[in-house]
């Protein structure tokens, strides 16, 4: 039986951000194992079919990533998979090394979005780069990445051959979860009288870990300085334990006696929670290709984010939202006062939005792509579908920060 086993660090990723891959596979029967650190989700893994492993696997650079990669690779040999598909830094690197260990035909990377991004000091982004391109040439068969700009990136560097760089770029269910004609009217009604929000109001809405590189706080400053009582922040989400300390709770505490921000804590119904906001912001210092910009886009939201990989690559500045320097609370309140002011702009750009949302994030389109590249190497064939071979665009499409050349010793062209 044709066998795959994915690799993450914690089951939270596991069930959301793989759950439906993870159906995908076991629905085309390819016999699926997960490998995790142990959470409260296992039995809804196991519910879709997937055979979960849990072995502790920390989320950074520690003694105990030994012991792990021992654990993954004896896992591995147990299994004997034709594919280890990894994800997330940390147990990524664990993972290829225990694989190719175990000589698994293929190991193939998912870069959900590398950890070294434009924003970082010049030194800290060379180290990250080169852990990632030696990695991606003695530990991977093929990388897949959610944002173009990363693709094209790989490919510039030289951390494998273009034909094994696949650029699958990431989706969510625009037709089913993430449709607004799919909401029930008394679901809505439900959240308004919980939120105690007026129909009349504009809601702004932010998804995320409250952290200070998902630049919550940016937004927070921002919103306290929009002068108006009918407009409602939505502060959904919270902080994992690795996030969680003594600064960051003292800054929330700064804001939580505002009455027109409402933080919801971790919430299920985020697609419901989207429908009734109007304006989606995500001024993060550093992303992959952000999901949560996906839903609210799906969910007919107008957009402010910060210009930075992924983001940049999902908003198109002035048609379905605003895109903003990181770090600038003047910047984001800005626009959203524009969004604010100007009713029929705000709806065209939800309108548009929705429709980008659907002709490019499907996420039905992005796992059948996966698929289909597994099938071809469980069956030997070299994949030729979907563009393996990167079609790259011109150098000058790469923020300057991010090209290799200037960051590893050589000379920046002019």
């Amino acid at each position: 039986m044709a066998r795959i086993v994915q690799i993450c660090a914690i089951d939270n990723t596991m069930k959301w951000l793989l759950g439906e891959l993870n159906k995908g596979t076991v629905n085309a029967g390819i016999e699926t194992i997960g490998i995790c650190s142990k959470g409260d989700n296992k039995a809804q893994i196991e519910k879709d079919g997937v055979i979960l492993v849990n072995i502790p696997i920390e989320r950074k650079i520690t003694l105990s990533n030994v012991k792990s990669t021992i654990q993954l690779y004896k896992t591995i040999k147990k299994y004997k998979p034709d594919i280890v598909h990894v994800h997330t830094p940390i147990a990524a690197v664990l993972g290829r090394i225990a694989a190719k260990a175990a000589k698994v035909p293929y190991i193939i990377y998912t870069a959900h979005g590398f950890y070294f991004h434009e924003n970082m000091k010049p030194s800290t982004y060379k180290f990250f780069y080169l852990i990632e391109k030696y990695m991606a040439k003695f530990f991977t068969d093929y990388i897949f990445t959610q944002s173009e700009e990363d693709a094209q990136l790989v490919v510039k560097g030289k951390f494998l051959p273009e034909n094994r760089v696949v650029w699958i770029s990431n989706g969510v269910d625009v037709q089913g979860k993430f449709n607004p004609n799919n909401i029930n009217q008394h679901d809505i009604d439900y959240l308004y009288n919980e939120f105690n929000l007026n129909k009349q109001d504009f809601i702004v809405s932010f998804v995320g870990r409250t952290v200070t590189e998902k630049g919550i706080y940016d937004l927070l400053d921002a919103f306290e300085k929009i002068d108006r009582n009918d407009v409602k922040l939505l502060v959904i989400g919270g902080q994992s334990e690795g996030d969680r300390d003594i600064n960051n709770i003292e800054k929330i505490k700064k804001y939580q006696s505002n009455p027109n921000i409402i933080f919801t804590g971790r919430r299920a119904d985020i697609n419901y929670l989207l429908f009734i906001s109007d304006i989606f912001c995500l001024p993060s210092y550093r992303e992959g290709m952000p999901r949560s910009i996906i839903e609210a886009m799906s969910m007919e939201n107008a957009l402010v984010a910060t210009n930075i990989r992924g983001s940049r690559e999902e908003v198109v500045d002035g048609e379905t939202g605003y895109l903003v320097p990181i770090k600038s609370p003047m910047a984001i309140k800005k626009k959203i006062e524009c969004l604010l002011n100007d009713k029929v702009l705000l709806e065209s750009m939800k309108k548009a939005g929705r429709k980008r949302a659907v002709e490019k994030y499907d996420e039905k389109k992005v796992i059948l792509k996966q698929i289909e590249i597994f099938n071809s190497l469980i069956k030997n064939e070299l994949p030729q579908k979907h563009g393996l071979s990167l079609e790259l665009k011109t150098g000058k499409d790469i923020p300057q920060t991010l090209k290799p050349n200037r960051l590893l010793g050589g000379q920046s062209k002019k």
